[in-house]
């Protein structure tokens, strides 16, 4: 495993970070947190969650890693997790959400504490806000829970280079991808320039590249696969300090870990190759990350708009997408549904909560033109 400083920090991390949003949940909490020793004996040494990955599980499964591994005298890693601005919006209640996490966890501080999900500037102001959530972060500080401030965010990379440049962070994470990276490119170079730390999540897309990969076999070479090309982009980036990579197994550890050891890097030339490859549409697809899950209708929003990518990513025509349904992949993303795309009422709930800024109603509107279309084919 390759390590490298994160920012200005005295910190020594891995270039392969654990990503905490990918657990198994068919499994028990020990049985995940199996898989988190196993990354740390691999040479993995930081490890990312938040209270509400994998359905409040995730900081629960690390934290019975954590606590093994510290009773076993293996103490150098760390801890990344975060708290929403719009949940902790004063200083108590971040100070009461970083206690919380420090319990669950099972570790005396967190090195890495994130303001998540800032997906526009008004999440920012609401954060810094005299008597908000950063107030109460700085006070976890002084009190030695927490070691640095960084913040997470879904932004183009003019307003994450905003936010650095009013010198209150540490670093930075973000969705930086081979199929998005231009949309945040700019930000990625600003922070790695004036010495902040860079993490990339969501190096796959959200499963679409590893489920895609014959679709985009025109952007690799002879002997990599689209899902090998991708990690590597980002592993070996010298602008990204750490790759969150969510795991699921020990075999795609050990791929992050071969990838780390012997990728070669990208050069300014492969990345401009790399843009010219890729279209515009790319910085609009869904990456799974599934936050779009609280439709007061129960429809399987994530699922729909993985499906959508069909279209987005592929510029596959509405007829095509029509025979999809009912198809392999449309049953794969869309079956846990209890309701059509056409049961929408348009609350805007699921649009709040995009990452990517979706236009999940339109998207959905087209959908379930394409279900109706596709039933009355079928029952002709």
């Amino acid at each position: 495993m390759k390590y490298t400083k994160y920012g200005r920090t005295d910190k020594n991390v891995s270039v392969v970070g654990f990503g905490g949003l990918r657990f198994d949940l068919s499994k028990g909490n020990e049985e995940n947190a199996e898989l988190v020793k196993y990354a740390y004996s691999k040479g993995i040494n930081y490890f990312d969650t938040a209270p509400g990955y994998c359905d409040g599980r995730s900081e629960d499964i690390l934290g019975i890693a954590f606590r093994q591994m510290i009773k076993e005298g293996k103490t150098d890693f760390y801890v990344s997790t975060k708290g929403r601005p719009t949940v902790f919006d004063t200083a108590e209640k971040a100070i009461d959400g970083v206690k919380k996490s420090l319990e669950r966890l099972g570790v005396p501080k967190i090195h890495f504490y994130h303001i998540w999900c800032i997906r526009k500037m008004e999440h920012y102001e609401l954060a810094m806000r005299p008597g908000g959530q950063y107030e109460g972060l700085l006070k976890c500080k002084e009190a030695g829970l927490i070691d640095h401030i960084v913040f997470s965010s879904h932004q183009p990379g003019d307003q994450v280079t905003e936010i650095l440049n009013e010198n209150k962070f540490d670093g930075v994470t973000m969705g930086i991808n081979i199929l998005n990276f231009s949309y945040r490119w700019n930000g990625v170079m600003h922070a790695n320039k004036n010495g902040y730390g860079v993490v990339a999540m969501n190096p796959l897309s959200g499963g679409s590249i590893p489920s895609h990969e014959k679709e985009l076999s025109f952007l690799t070479s002879e002997g990599e696969t689209a899902t090998e090309l991708a990690l590597r982009f980002n592993i070996t980036s010298p602008q990204i300090t750490i790759s969150l990579i969510g795991f699921g197994n020990k075999h795609d550890i050990d791929e992050a870990c071969r990838i780390a050891d012997e990728g070669k890097p990208f050069t300014e030339e492969d990345i401009s190759i790399l843009k010219s490859k890729l279209g515009k549409n790319m910085n609009e697809i869904c990456t799974g990350c599934g936050y779009c899950k609280i439709c007061p209708m129960e429809i399987n929003i994530p699922g729909y708009m993985l499906f959508y990518n069909e279209k987005q990513m592929f510029k596959k025509s509405d007829e095509e997408m029509i025979k999809s349904v009912y198809g392999l992949e449309y049953w794969n993303y869309t079956m846990n549904g209890k309701k059509f795309a056409a049961d929408c009422i348009k609350c805007g709930k699921c649009e709040g909560e995009c990452t990517q800024h979706l236009q999940i109603i339109k998207r959905l509107e087209e959908i379930a033109s394409w279900e109706e279309k596709g039933t009355n084919d079928i029952t002709v």
